[in-house]
């Protein structure tokens, strides 16, 4: 991975540093939001940062509810067991999400992280991680993808199978509950059965 990747020369002058993917390089369950927050961009940790308006506090509670991360570990150092984290993109800009184009540049980053870690679940947090992702891994067409629909389901794809979630940090509590729920059931079944189907 490339820590100083000039591939976009904007976003250069915007980011603190190139945010690559963290966790458990041997995990059965990558989870892969659009963009780093801002505190991510500082540290270099997806994800990291707890409460405030662009922290995402409320995916690593999601993951020590679920028993994925040690609840002792300092917010910007989660210790992940069985899970790595990971974004459509990799620098940050402060204004405007990232663009299509950017989304486009960045992909070889994310398809070497899904290829290295090799997972069983891919989880794409957002609207726009779930239609990037089924686009690539699913035989589903992106328009026939929509978060509200399948928040907390399994979509299985091309070696993979999706389990979308709203971001918590927009999401209702009720909404958030129910992802866990069905991620915890997910959990408990023979899950690695899933790989190599081609419907969904």
């Amino acid at each position: 991975m490339d820590e100083e990747c000039q591939n976009c020369p904007a976003l250069c002058e915007t980011r603190s540093q190139v945010v690559h993917g963290y966790g458990d390089v041997d995990a059965d369950f990558l989870f892969v939001g659009e963009r780093p927050t801002a505190r991510a961009d500082e540290t270099g940790v997806p994800f990291a940062g707890e409460g405030g308006s662009d922290g995402d506090g409320g995916l690593r509670r999601v993951l020590e509810r679920l028993g994925l991360c040690d609840v002792t570990a300092p917010a910007d150092e989660p210790v992940l067991e069985n899970v790595y984290l990971t974004h459509l993109t990799r620098c940050r800009d402060p204004d405007r999400e990232p663009t299509d184009e950017v989304v486009v540049t960045c992909e070889p980053y994310l398809n070497a992280e899904i290829r290295m870690i090799n997972p069983e679940i891919l989880v794409p947090i957002g609207e726009r991680a779930l239609a990037e992702l089924g686009t690539e891994y699913t035989t589903t067409p992106a328009d026939d993808l929509s978060l509200s629909d399948e928040h907390a389901t399994r979509i299985r794809g091309r070696g993979f199978e999706l389990v979308p979630m709203i971001d918590p940090r927009e999401g209702t509590d009720e909404q958030t509950q129910m992802w866990l729920e069905a991620f915890a059931e997910l959990m408990a079944t023979d899950y690695r059965q899933t790989k190599g189907r081609q419907e969904r």
